[in-house]
């Protein structure tokens, strides 16, 4: 069977596709932050926990309060860039999820189980106690088991060569195990996000209200060699990712190639620079080499799908057909909604620093 039969027509698109990439670009970026804040930071907690299951410090109890509205923010973000997503490589993502449609549904039920568990460990956190490792261990392990299963249907989407497999496994429950760079992917991801989670705890006990707290301090450090040593683990794993890449579907000759050499360069050249900055306690400095690095990351990430579906499908194949009233609008609505979502989340902010609500 010819794979390429079983790819779907894609559907028309109102304008050119570069738009739809933009608006994909920086959704994801949002939503890649705030979903590596929120699996990096109860890790982390997980990790105090579990080191002394009675332990009750500044860390864990903020981290408590935080979880449930970062889990909140990283879901309803992920929303536009899974959208976008859609419209541009529609034909990819929806045959992949059906593939594994039994596993896809579940996220749902395994993303409400662990924002229930965040809710008994914000509100118990007091009692809880020996239940504290429990409670962090059980949120880390669905959230670390969404990430596998996002990594699963984001690289089997890459690989129509292996949608035939459905016909002999026909329980909708296909997984892209067969392929080498699911792993280190997958790890590349946990990694990057106990980075960002511990570069998150150092950015927010360097606020002015924690800064002239001693035990505030000991937290910066901490957030920061979290952030380091993170960062250099994903050195190594980021290597390994590379080189799992089939050979030869990166060329430096070509366009794609040698952008995607220069953003993977960048982005490891800034990272670095990031942690020499965060070891030395400059937190803003960090703050902004990783956002480029992260930028330069997503890039690479956006040129290697395009290079592991260029047999199959360009961008540029996408037919037009001309609609710009109703895109117009909606950019109209998306900047609002970005703005009011800006000024709730600093009204939000005013008043917990001002304690007229509880966090």
């Amino acid at each position: 069977m010819n794979p390429a039969d079983l790819i779907p027509t894609p559907d028309a698109i109102p304008v050119h596709w570069i738009w739809f990439q933009l608006l994909l670009f920086l959704t994801l970026f949002i939503h890649i932050v705030l979903m590596n804040i929120m699996l990096g930071t109860v890790v982390i907690a997980f990790c105090r926990h579990f080191h002394n299951p009675e332990s009750s410090c500044l860390l864990t109890r903020e981290i408590s309060k935080k979880l449930p509205f970062t889990i909140a923010l990283a879901v309803n973000f992920g929303v536009a860039p899974l959208l976008f997503v859609q419209v541009l490589y529609g034909h990819f993502i929806y045959v992949s999820s059906i593939l594994m449609a039994t596993l896809w549904i579940a996220i749902i039920d395994i993303l409400i189980l662990a924002y229930y568990t965040a809710y008994i460990y914000r509100y118990k956190y007091q009692t809880l106690e020996y239940g504290r490792p429990v409670a962090t261990g059980l949120i880390s392990s669905l959230l670390l088991l969404i990430a596998f299963l996002f990594s699963n249907n984001f690289t089997l989407m890459l690989h129509p060569a292996t949608w035939p497999q459905y016909f002999t496994h026909p329980a909708a429950m296909l997984l892209n195990t067969t392929d080498p760079t699911l792993v280190p992917r997958y790890l590349h991801f946990v990694c990057s996000s106990l980075a960002i989670g511990g570069l998150a705890i150092a950015v927010f006990f360097n606020q002015k209200k924690y800064r002239q707290q001693a035990e505030s301090r000991q937290w910066v450090r901490y957030g920061c060699n979290w952030f380091a040593y993170a960062t250099f683990v994903n050195f190594a794993i980021g290597f390994w990712f590379f080189g799992s890449l089939p050979a030869g579907l990166i060329k430096p000759t070509t366009l794609v190639g040698a952008i995607f050499s220069i953003a993977l360069v960048l982005g490891v050249i800034t990272a670095l620079l990031g942690v020499i900055h965060a070891v030395r306690l400059k937190i803003l400095s960090a703050v902004s080499l990783i956002a480029a690095s992260i930028f330069s990351m997503m890039l690479a990430r956006e040129l290697l799908r395009v290079a592991y579906l260029s047999p199959y499908f360009s961008l540029a194949d996408l037919k037009i057909v001309p609609a710009y009233s109703p895109f117009v609008l909606f950019l109209l609505f998306f900047i609002g909604g970005i703005g009011l979502i800006g000024w709730m989340l600093k009204t939000a902010w005013q008043s917990l620093n001002r304690k007229e609500v509880e966090p």
